[in-house]
């Protein structure tokens, strides 16, 4: 029997903008999407919150910073903090 390599899955990135840190170990992530409308072209822009493991608090509110998907760590939280792009002001 040859040996297979292991396999590794490539897991989502996302970048968006911490809306709420005030959980323990959970930061509150909203992720803005520019969409065309499909008839009329006009662009508008849609979000979504995601709940992202924090587990050393690091990220304030209007943190700009990169989570990546993991296994989920509790009911909502399936999302991991990776890095801090931009402080906020």
């Amino acid at each position: 029997m040859t040996s297979s390599p292991t396999k590794t899955k490539t897991r989502r990135r996302l970048e968006g903008v911490v809306v709420s840190a005030r959980m323990q170990e959970t930061a509150v992530v909203r992720v803005d999407r520019r969409i065309a409308h499909p008839k009329y072209g006009k662009y508008y822009t849609v979000s979504k919150k995601f709940k992202v493991h924090n587990p050393e608090n690091k990220v304030k509110a209007g943190d700009v910073i990169i989570f990546e998907e993991c296994r989920p760590l509790s009911r909502d939280k399936r999302w991991r903090y990776l890095s801090t792009v931009k402080n906020a002001a």
